[in-house]
């Protein structure tokens, strides 16, 4: 009896937070135009890592955005990585079709290839040594209409983003997926190294989802605060997130836009 009640109760819950995420399909915003960007990574104010993006319209109707970083300095003495990231969307629905993301570190190298349908995604991790043998792991997740990094920014940058709304989505950026919750805290200006914008704030917290669809806290990530640019762009301008080694920072350091789309 009391097995049945616990999955009688689980899955209520589990049906709870699902009838709670966001069925609004994409917002009229205009669409991000292709640009280039250079981000910096770090923590309280000590740069450790660099960043940049390429985001383009391809020709057969698909969002790209290819991303390259890594760590610098006396960073990259202690901590070693190299990542090259790439990810397409439908340019219609903006919802996900396949990433990509290789991880180089000084002794080993992780590559991470996911493709998406309407109903779930598939991902294969390939872990293995420099020059020497490698393992590959594959998981499935079932869920309808998920989204990964790049294509949840296109999602929610394309809706109207008014004061105090909020937005839910299921993401699933590497082997796990999350619930995320975005609420739009207000406007303010904000000066990054790329330069000074009015901006909207948001609040972001993510929930692990379990095999069970039961909601989790993520171990490792608290919170995190977003500045996007308040205009035609709206432009990923800084983030602040709450993780279990303190306060990290992504910030705009560069950003031109393509002349001619390439």
């Amino acid at each position: 009896m009391a097995i049945v009640l616990f999955a009688f109760c689980s899955g209520s819950l589990a049906a709870n937070w699902q009838s709670t995420v966001s069925k609004e399909p994409p917002g009229d915003f205009p669409g991000l135009r292709p640009l280039h960007a250079t981000y910096r990574f770090g923590w309280s104010g000590l740069t450790a890592a660099t960043g940049e993006v390429h985001f383009t319209k391809t020709f057969d109707d698909k969002f790209q955005l290819v991303g390259t970083g890594r760590t610098i300095g006396f960073v990259r003495a202690l901590w070693k990585l190299d990542v090259n990231y790439r990810a397409v969307a439908n340019a219609e629905t903006l919802r996900p079709i396949e990433t990509e993301q290789t991880e180089n570190y000084r002794s080993k190298k992780v590559a991470t290839h996911i493709t998406f349908t309407n109903n779930g995604v598939t991902c294969a991790r390939t872990t293995g040594g420099q020059g020497g043998s490698a393992e590959t792991k594959t998981r499935q997740f079932s869920f309808p209409n998920l989204f990964e990094l790049h294509s949840a920014l296109l999602y929610l940058r394309s809706q109207p983003l008014g004061d105090r709304s909020v937005y839910r989505v299921v993401v699933y950026p590497a082997t796990n997926a999350y619930l995320a919750t975005i609420t739009v805290v207000g406007r303010e200006k904000i000066s990054v190294r790329g330069g000074s914008y009015n901006a909207l704030k948001v609040d972001l917290h993510l929930n692990r989802i379990g095999k069970h669809f039961e909601l989790e806290p993520h171990r490792k990530f608290r919170r995190a605060t977003i500045w996007v640019s308040d205009d035609a762009d709206r432009i990923l301008l800084r983030i602040e997130a709450q993780v279990f080694v303190g306060t990290v920072f992504a910030e705009l350091q560069s950003m031109h836009f393509d002349s001619a789309g390439s």
